[in-house]
């Protein structure tokens, strides 16, 4: 993976797309690193993820133009289709994953964050889906994602306008979560990481599921999604222990005791 690198500490694993020098922009390489990336991890010993572009000036400024410059009309759709596959495997992977946003995040940038669960973005980050003015579409999930995030008319506008917007109106529209100072963004990502890694496992890949699936349906069969995924937790060691220590802090306040879920 010679432009991604992954690290694990502590059940967090942090996923840096690393190349500065084209401000980690994705060719096909990039987006093949990434998938061999997620397919790494081992989700029985890892709870979060965090993704991130290196260095301060960017985080992905968008697909590779001069990869997709000499693209012919099926060479296009397959690179879209490559890309979408990448996202798509982010989208679903099991365990949450934080978008730690470093900069520019435009086109192909902008759309891998909104393949992430949760988005949170430094003071100097830019976001946008520029492509019209390049005389193509967002290609990589940007007309879909981006409407189901901030509503249709915000999302038309941007896409046919190519504007960018700066991390405070990113924020005000509900297309990230919180705005750090570039020096705090990443230490923020882990903090919250190790929030999500600290619960039980079994609950949160559940939670996940039963959003995203009922997301894509009406809300009665959102619900019944709902229902499967709850029965789901029960009879696990999660939930006996979990609810076990509730249930001795009610009674007894001095028997409470950090639980060290396991995934079980």
């Amino acid at each position: 993976m010679s432009f991604v690198n992954c690290e694990v500490k502590d059940k967090i694993a942090v996923i840096t797309i690393n190349r500065p020098e084209a401000l980690n922009a994705l060719n096909s390489q990039v987006l093949d690193d990434l998938g061999a990336a997620f397919d790494s991890i081992d989700v029985n010993a890892v709870r979060a993820v965090v993704l991130t572009g290196a260095g301060d000036k960017s985080f992905v400024a968008g697909a590779d133009i001069g990869e997709m410059s000499t693209l012919s009309k099926a060479e296009g759709e397959a690179f879209g289709k490559k890309g979408n596959d990448v996202f798509r495997k982010i989208e679903e992977f099991p365990i949450p994953v934080i978008a730690a946003v470093n900069g520019f995040a435009l086109g192909g940038g902008c759309e891998i964050s909104m393949s992430c669960d949760i988005r949170i973005c430094s003071e100097n980050a830019m976001f946008g889906q520029p492509e019209v003015g390049l005389g193509i579409t967002p290609g990589f999930g940007g007309t879909q994602r981006l409407a189901r995030l901030i509503g249709a008319g915000m999302a038309k506008q941007l896409i046919y306008t190519a504007r960018n917007i700066k991390a405070d109106e990113a924020y005000r529209i509900g297309l990230v979560n919180a705005v750090y100072p570039q020096e705090e963004l990443l230490a923020a990502a882990e903090k919250m990481a190790s929030q999500i890694a600290a619960n039980a496992p079994i609950a949160v890949r559940a939670c996940k599921k039963a959003i995203n699936d009922g997301l894509q349906t009406d809300i009665d069969a959102a619900l019944v999604i709902e229902e499967k995924l709850f029965g789901s937790c029960f009879e696990s060691e999660d939930q006996r222990e979990g609810m076990a220590n509730f249930l001795r802090k009610k009674d007894d306040p001095n028997k409470v005791k950090v639980v060290n879920f396991q995934n079980k």
